[in-house]
C-alpha cells in the first residue's frame, strides 16, 4: 500500500469514528450540563470547598471563580516542584529552578503544557501524577465551563445569570473527563501503553548497550492530556515515544481523543440554545477549516520537491516510521489545530510550508475545533464578529441568535480576537532584538537571523500565547527570557480572552429575545458557515501575513 493511500484511509476512519461520537457525546454532554441534579461525589466536593452549588453567578462572580482557582492551581504547583527533592518518589530529580517551576505552573494551569524540560530527566512522579496530570483534568474542565457560560448567554434571557462555576467545573471533571480518560487509558495499556511506577532502570539498546529511563503513570496522562487538549507528556519525545504511543492504531486513537470533545460541543451548544442546526452551522465551519489544514498539509508533506525527499516518497526526516507521514501530517494539524501540545513528530523538520500551515493553525486561534471549552467560545466569538459584518454589509442591525449584536458586544469580541496577536507579535518583536535570545538557537550560528530562525521563535509564542503547547524544538526555551515570557504570554493569553468571553456572556444573557423577521440572517445555513470561514481567514490573513511573510513562507520560496 501507498504511503498517501494509507494516510488517506486512515483519515477517512477518524471521520468515520468521529462522526460516530459526535451525536452521543454531544447530547450527553447537553444532559450533563442542564440537569438539577448533583452525584453523591460532587456533593461531598462540593462540600469540601464551601461552595454552593445551586446558587446562580453573573459574570464577575463567575470570573473570580475561575481565577481564584487558577492562581491556587498555579501557586500549587510552583510549590511541589520547588520542593521536589525533598518529595517522595522523586527519582532523585532535583527540585526545579524558580524560573522553570513558574513556566511550568503556567503551562498546566492554562491548558498550555508548553515544556521547557525533559520529563523523564526532570520530573518525580508525585510531581507528574499529583501536580501536572491532575492539572490536565481542571484546565480541561476550566475552559469547558467558560463555554458553557458563553452558551447560556445566548440561551437565557432578561438576566445576568450564567450558572455556576464550581457545578461546571465539577460536573466537567467528574461527569465527562474522568470516564473516558479512564477508558483511554486502558486502551492505551492494552496496546502496549506503560502505567506503572517504577524507578530509573537500564533497558537493552537495539545495537547493543543500554541505557537509563523510568516508567511512570504514562498511559493515564496521556489518556487526559489527549482528551483535555493539553499536551505534554512523561517523555521529551512526547507521543512518539513508544512508551506513550505504541504504535500506529494508538496514533489514531489518540488524534481521535484530541478531537472527539471540540467537535462534540457544537453538538451540546445547539442543544442548550433549543436549534441543534446552529450546531451543525458551527460544526460545518470547524469541519471545512480542519479538513483543508489536513490535506494542504499531507501535499505538502508528501509532494515537496527535492530529489532526496522524492527518493524517501516524502520528507521523513523527524517522522516515526511506526506512523508514517500522512498520519504524523494528520496529528499534526490536529494538535496545532487545537490548543494540544503533544506531538507525534519533529514539527521543525516539516518542510517550510508544512512550518507554516502549523504555524496558521494556531494563528486562527485555534478554533477548528480548538481546545476543549476554548475552541467553541473561540468560535462563537468569530460568529458574532461574522454576523456583524454581515450586518454591514447588508444595513441592518445584526442579529444572533436572537440577540442584537450591538457596540458593546462588538467591543468585546474585538477585545477578544486582539489580545494574542498582541501578545505574541509583542514579544518575537523583542526576542529578535535580544542578542540572549537569538542565542538560544539550537542549530547555526546564523539561524537567529534567518527565516527558519524567526519562525522559531514565532512559533513558541504563538504557542504559549494561544495555549498550544507544541514547539518547532530547534530553541533552547529553558533560559529566564523565554520561561518567563513565555509563562507570562500563556497567562495572559488564557485569562484576558476569558474576561471578554465572560463579559459578552453576562451582555447577552441580560437582553431580551428579538423575534425573527424576513431580513434575519439565517444562521444555520451554509451561506454563513461559509461566511463564518472567510471571515476567520480574512482576519488571521490580516493580522499575521507579514510575520508569516518573514518567516515560513520567505523560507519555503527560497
Amino acid at each position: 500500500m501507498s504511503p498517501v493511500l494509507a494516510g488517506v484511509l486512515q483519515l477517512i476512519a477518524l471521520i468515520a469514528a468521529l462522526a460516530l461520537a459526535y451525536r452521543p457525546l454531544g447530547d450527553y454532554m447537553a444532559a450533563v450540563y442542564s440537569s438539577p441534579k448533583h452525584l453523591r461525589i460532587e456533593k461531598f466536593i462540593y462540600r469540601c470547598i464551601g461552595a454552593n452549588a445551586d446558587a446562580e453567578m453573573r459574570w464577575p462572580a463567575y470570573l473570580r471563580g475561575i481565577l481564584a482557582f487558577s492562581l491556587a492551581g498555579v501557586l500549587f504547583l510552583y510549590v511541589i516542584q520547588r520542593l521536589q527533592g525533598h518529595l517522595p518518589f522523586s527519582l532523585g530529580f532535583a527540585s526545579i529552578s524558580p524560573d522553570q517551576a513558574f513556566n511550568t505552573a503556567a503551562s498546566f494551569v492554562t491548558n498550555t503544557n508548553w515544556q521547557s524540560y525533559s520529563g523523564e530527566q526532570s520530573m518525580g512522579h508525585v510531581v507528574q501524577t499529583a501536580g501536572l496530570a491532575v492539572q490536565n483534568f481542571v484546565s480541561a474542565a476550566t475552559g469547558m465551563a467558560v463555554a458553557v457560560a458563553l452558551v447560556r448567554g445566548f440561551a437565557r434571557s432578561r438576566t445576568g445569570e450564567l450558572g455556576n462555576f464550581w457545578a461546571d467545573l465539577v460536573r466537567s471533571t467528574i461527569r465527562i473527563l474522568v470516564p473516558i480518560a479512564v477508558i483511554a487509558a486502558i486502551v492505551l495499556v492494552a496496546c502496549g501503553a506503560i502505567q506503572n511506577f517504577s524507578g530509573i532502570h537500564g533497558v537493552g539498546q537495539f545495537f547493543g548497550g543500554s541505557q537509563q529511563t523510568n516508567g511512570g503513570a504514562v498511559a493515564s496522562q496521556e489518556a487526559i492530556k489527549e482528551l483535555g487538549t493539553n499536551g505534554g507528556g512523561y517523555f521529551n519525545a512526547n507521543s512518539a515515544h513508544p512508551f506513550e504511543n505504541p504504535n500506529a492504531f494508538t496514533n489514531l486513537f489518540e488524534i481521535f481523543l484530541i478531537l472527539v470533545i471540540p467537535f462534540a460541543l457544537t453538538r451540546t451548544f445547539g442543544k442548550l440554545v433549543g436549534n441543534v442546526k446552529q450546531g451543525y452551522a458551527i460544526l460545518a465551519a470547524m469541519v471545512t477549516i480542519w479538513l483543508g489544514f489536513t490535506v494542504l498539509m499531507m501535499w505538502s508533506e508528501f509532494a515537496h520537491g527535492g530529489s532526496a525527499l522524492q527518493a524517501a516518497g516524502a520528507a521523513m526526516e523527524g517522522k516515526e516510521t511506526r506512523f508514517g507521514v500522512g498520519s504524523s501530517a494528520i496529528f499534526s494539524v490536529a494538535t496545532t489545530l487545537t490548543s494540544t501540545g503533544a506531538v507525534d513528530s519533529f514539527h521543525s523538520s516539516f518542510t517550510a510550508f508544512g512550518g507554516g500551515i502549523q504555524l496558521l493553525s494556531m494563528m486562527l486561534g485555534e478554533i477548528a475545533p480548538g481546545g476543549v471549552g476554548s475552541g467553541i467560545y473561540g468560535m462563537l466569538v468569530m460568529a458574532v464578529i461574522a454576523v456583524f459584518i454581515a450586518g454591514l454589509m447588508v444595513g441592518r442591525t445584526p442579529e444572533y441568535l436572537g440577540k442584537k449584536i450591538s457596540t458593546r458586544e462588538i467591543k468585546l469580541a474585538a477585545c477578544y480576537i486582539l489580545i494574542t496577536p498582541a501578545l505574541v507579535l509583542l514579544f518575537t518583536a523583542v526576542s529578535m532584538v535580544l542578542p540572549d535570545a537569538l542565542g538560544s538557537m539550537l542549530n547555526t550560528k546564523a539561524q537567529g537571523a534567518a527565516p527558519h530562525g524567526f519562525s522559531e521563535i514565532l512559533y513558541a509564542y504563538t504557542s504559549g500565547a494561544n495555549n498550544n503547547g507544541s514547539a518547532f524544538a530547534g530553541l533552547n526555551a529553558n533560559t529566564p527570557w523565554y520561561n518567563i515570557t513565555i509563562g507570562l504570554s500563556m497567562l495572559l493569553g488564557r485569562f484576558l480572552p476569558m474576561v471578554f468571553v465572560l463579559a459578552l456572556a453576562g451582555s447577552l444573557a441580560e437582553q431580551k429575545p428579538i423575534p425573527e423577521t424576513a431580513g434575519t440572517l439565517r444562521t444555520e445555513k451554509p451561506l454563513f458557515s461559509g461566511l463564518l470561514v472567510g471571515t476567520i481567514l480574512i482576519i488571521t490573513g490580516l493580522t499575521y501575513f507579514p510575520a508569516l511573510a518573514l518567516g515560513p513562507l520567505a523560507e519555503g520560496l527560497s
